[in-house]
């Protein structure tokens, strides 16, 4: 349980599929505590997120299977849960991949009835970040935060808890552009502000 006073902030992030974008880990490392919706992809995406109470929250994803997994480390993902949930200031937050919970256009109403106690449902699954937040539980889905099927680039959500007011910060980065062996930046390219530590 957490103390009543307390203010944390959660980093939501989801379908890595491998690689994680450099600014969302950044981005994790200002957060209390991060969570990943699945398809992580390889522990080596955990081990890029480094938020400062070292806590993270992470579900499989229908493509964290043994062969979509091809030359990783393998040992231990049987033992990564399908749903987990997380006890906030305030209520619960629930996670869980989303692959399963039925046609897109009925999700979000099979999922808030699936766990009508939660504050919060994070899914992922469909790379595009979506923030229902018209009725509670939110259904929070925070878009891909790799490098493949972003839809306008690498997202992730923030979720700011306390006992009485949870708020949310949608994050969306410009997708990255391979960039010329040798050249640091093209001709009039310069470095986004959020590239900055």
């Amino acid at each position: 349980m957490s103390d009543p006073g307390q203010t944390l902030r959660v980093a939501v992030l989801s379908d890595t599929h491998g690689f994680l974008d450099p600014r969302i880990a950044a981005l994790v490392e200002g957060c209390d505590i991060a969570v990943h919706g699945g398809d992580i992809g390889g522990f080596g995406v955990l081990s890029e997120l480094q938020p400062r109470l070292g806590r993270v929250v992470v579900v499989r994803g229908n493509n964290d299977t043994v062969r979509d997994w091809a030359g990783q480390e393998t040992a231990g993902l049987d033992g990564v849960p399908r749903q987990a949930e997380l006890e906030l200031p305030g209520g619960r937050l629930v996670v869980i991949h989303g692959h399963r919970s039925g046609p897109l256009y009925e999700r979000h109403h099979r999922l808030r009835r699936r766990f009508p106690d939660a504050r919060v449902i994070v899914v992922g699954h469909s790379h595009r970040q979506v923030c229902d937040c018209i009725t509670v539980p939110w259904v929070l889905n925070p878009g891909a935060a790799g490098k493949f099927r972003t839809y306008g680039g690498p997202g992730c959500l923030v979720l700011t808890a306390t006992a009485g007011d949870w708020t949310l910060e949608r994050h969306r980065f410009d997708p990255q552009r391979p960039r010329p062996a040798g050249r640091r930046h093209a001709p009039g390219d310069r470095p986004h502000a959020d590239l900055a530590p």
